[in-house]
C-alpha cells in the first residue's frame, strides 16, 4: 500500500494551545476530537480528514506558506458564518495574488480566502 491509499492531515504547531482552542473551535466552529491535555488536540472534518494542533512554542507560526485548508460548498456563506464569529480574512496585493476588499482571491476555476490563528499559521478555504 502506498501513501496515496492512506490518510493524511494537516499539523499545525501553536505556541498557547488554550488560545488556539479557542480560534479553532469558537472562531472557525470545529468540533474537537482526541485530545492530550496541554499537549495537542485534532478536529475531525469530512471524509476521514483532520486537522492537528499541537503545542510547539518554538515552531508556531514559522512558515508562511498556507498549512491546511477547506473546501466549502459556498465561501460567501462560510466567511459570514466565519466573521460573525470575530474571524477576520487575509488582505493580500501582490504579484499573482490580490484579493477584494472582503478578503477573496478569484482564481481559475475557484475563489480562496485566507485566515490565520492566533499564532499566524495561515489556513485557506476554498470553493471550486
Amino acid at each position: 500500500m502506498g501513501l496515496s491509499d492512506c490518510r493524511v492531515e494537516a499539523a499545525v504547531a501553536v505556541s498557547d494551545l488554550e488560545r488556539a482552542r479557542r480560534f479553532y473551535e469558537e472562531g472557525l466552529g470545529l468540533a474537537p476530537g482526541e485530545q492530550e491535555e496541554g499537549v495537542s488536540t485534532r478536529y475531525p472534518c469530512a471524509g476521514g480528514t483532520a486537522i492537528f494542533i499541537y503545542f510547539a512554542p518554538d515552531n508556531a507560526g514559522k512558515s508562511t506558506a498556507t498549512l491546511a485548508g477547506w473546501f466549502v460548498d459556498d465561501l460567501g456563506e462560510t466567511m459570514d458564518d466565519l466573521g460573525s464569529r470575530g474571524v477576520t480574512f487575509e488582505r493580500y496585493d501582490q504579484p499573482g495574488l490580490a484579493t477584494d476588499e472582503r478578503g477573496v482571491f478569484q482564481g481559475p476555476g475557484f475563489r480562496a480566502a485566507w485566515v490565520t490563528d492566533p499564532d499566524g499559521n495561515t489556513l485557506a478555504i476554498t470553493q471550486e
